[in-house]
């Protein structure tokens, strides 16, 4: 798994390449802690188009993530996710508090 994040528009947009699980879910959380940290954004977008798979160790990365930035008013919003991602993301309930959008674009519109 492979994770970038570019500050843009004051938004940290994390794009994600490969499946998000046990293996990587620790890389991937300290990566968009970090960027987190140094960028003091509050809102954040996921660019999912590159990721064939997430479990739960990366659903919960997100969830907690999802936590941090709601305790300070901001949100996270999700782009481009493939079918079977989004799927997964229905089936865990993580749909019902990140709204995806087609594009960064826009998601950042909605911020």
């Amino acid at each position: 798994m492979k994770t970038t994040t570019v500050l843009k528009q004051g938004v940290l947009i994390v794009q994600i390449e490969g499946e998000l699980d046990m293996h990587g879910a620790d890389k991937f959380r300290e990566t968009i802690d970090t960027a987190l940290d140094a960028c003091g954004a509050k809102n954040m977008i996921l660019d999912l188009q590159d990721v064939s798979f997430i479990d739960s160790s990366g659903l919960g990365v997100i969830l907690g993530r999802y936590k941090r930035l709601s305790a300070l008013d901001g949100r996270i919003l999700a782009v481009r996710v493939q079918p079977q991602v989004a799927h997964i993301l229905e089936l865990s309930g993580l749909l019902k508090i990140i709204e995806v959008y087609p594009s960064q674009t826009d998601a950042l519109a909605q911020l």
